[in-house]
């Protein structure tokens, strides 16, 4: 997925600055000139930005409006220690076979430098194998990029790489965040600044700083690990918090880019939609969150063989309102919650009445809804809701505070939850 967005993410931002993704992409129209390659387009005659992002033929973005063209690209590259050459033999991988995964990457590479993106995010990338670093690393150094890699913890084998093009950015700081969690995942955070000031203003000498983070969601093989994956955003989410607090920065735009294997039906992508986030693919073609918009677009054909669309560059524009990020957090728990009852087929009357378990009174307790999240599988497991998170979650359930819930508290908080469906069930297309 690659997407030459961020021009006017960044300027009407600095607009907004002095005086993001106001949530537009410069997208329209095609180049019939040879010299050129047209690299996307808008049809939707009411899309706001008019002017084609062209890219010529030493590969620098250009735009017919006289600014400058930014772009992202984010691909998992599939490591070839999980690509499977022959079904019938599924131990038979093509890390096995170094003329084959060599030459596949060395077209992955001929593609990125065609591409020569402002920011490279990949996944799957086999950190395990020095060949295949160096090969990356010394090509993509050698046309102007930093790279920075990162292993998933415990060995796995494949890991995270992000490249900027010097270019167009400065690498200001760069952080590691370790999930330490089911499936070992891990994220980059990389601090840049424009090398020129992305500003409508030529006064404005200060170059644009952005928060980046390249990451590589655990797959939802079933429904209680929706639970982690909402974990592993919540601490991208809160990291971004902290790292933004104590470095006093003014509030910075935020790309968030990777492969999140999960739909835009599900836990993931509604949490980060109430934290203020737009994915870019849904700004380039006027998509909104609607189901009808669903399954508009597909990103791969899985490891399953369904078709999906699950790999994202989602924008932060930090000039916009947002909830507390625990109140968000929260609301998506709840709605996992809601799913894992709804999923034993319990109805509002019967989800209560289930959580009330023993109890002859028509209020919940704290400990009969502890036991009924153990018995969804929700928490009494290593990668499960903590305690803290529990009674968190408590405590916002209980309004009013009289240490129960009855049936008014357990409607308002958890059945009138947003419609979310389980990331194991949506991350496909049939």
């Amino acid at each position: 997925m690659i997407f030459p967005l961020l021009l006017a993410f960044l300027n009407n931002y600095n607009d907004n600055q002095s005086g993001k993704n106001s949530e537009m992409v410069m997208f329209a129209g095609f180049h019939n000139d040879p010299q050129f390659a047209n690299v996307d387009s808008s049809e939707n005659e009411s899309f706001p930005f008019k002017g084609t992002i062209l890219r010529t033929k030493p590969h620098y973005a250009a735009s017919t409006i006289g600014e400058p063209c930014v772009s992202c690209t984010t691909f998992n590259i599939l490591a070839p220690i999980y690509k499977r050459l022959d079904h019938q033999n599924q131990g038979v991988r093509e890390s096995d076979f170094r003329a084959f995964w060599l030459a596949r990457n060395e077209r992955i590479v001929d593609w990125l430098l065609y591409e020569r993106s402002s920011i490279i995010c990949l996944q799957e990338f086999w950190i395990a194998n020095e060949e295949l670093v160096h090969m990356y690393e010394e090509r993509l150094g050698a046309v102007g990029y930093d790279t920075f890699k990162l292993a998933r913890t415990n060995n796995r084998g494949d890991g995270l790489l992000t490249a900027i093009y010097k270019e167009y950015f400065r690498v200001l700081n760069h952080r590691e965040l370790l999930f330490n969690d089911f499936g070992d995942r891990v994220a980059q955070l990389l601090h840049v600044q424009a090398v020129v000031p992305f500003s409508q203003n030529q006064n404005d000498s200060v170059g644009q700083e952005i928060l980046i983070v390249n990451t590589h969601l655990l797959f939802p093989h079933d429904s209680s690990l929706s639970i982690v994956r909402l974990h592993q955003v919540y601490k991208i989410l809160q990291y971004l918090e902290t790292y933004q607090r104590e470095n006093k920065l003014r509030p910075t735009p935020v790309i968030l880019c990777g492969d999140w294997n999960g739909s835009k039906r599900g836990h993931v992508y509604k949490f980060l939609r109430s934290q203020g986030f737009v994915s870019s693919y849904d700004i380039a073609h006027a998509y909104t969150d609607s189901d009808a918009d669903a399954h508009k677009w597909v990103s791969h054909r899985n490891h399953r063989g369904n078709i999906c669309g699950v790999d994202f560059i989602w924008l932060h524009n930090p000039n916009l309102s947002r909830k507390p990020l625990k109140i968000s957090w929260a609301e998506a728990a709840f709605g996992i919650i809601k799913y894992q009852l709804q999923k034993v087929s319990l109805a509002e009357n019967d989800a209560f009445a289930f959580l009330r378990a023993d109890n002859n009174g028509n209020y919940i307790t704290y400990s009969a809804f502890c036991e009924a999240l153990r018995q969804v599988n929700l928490s009494g497991i290593s990668h499960g809701l903590s305690f803290q998170e529990t009674k968190d979650l408590w405590v916002q359930a209980d309004i009013d505070g009289n240490g129960v819930l009855d049936p008014e508290e357990f409607k308002v908080i958890k059945w009138k939850c947003e419609r979310q469906q389980d990331d194991d069930e949506t991350a496909h297309l049939t």
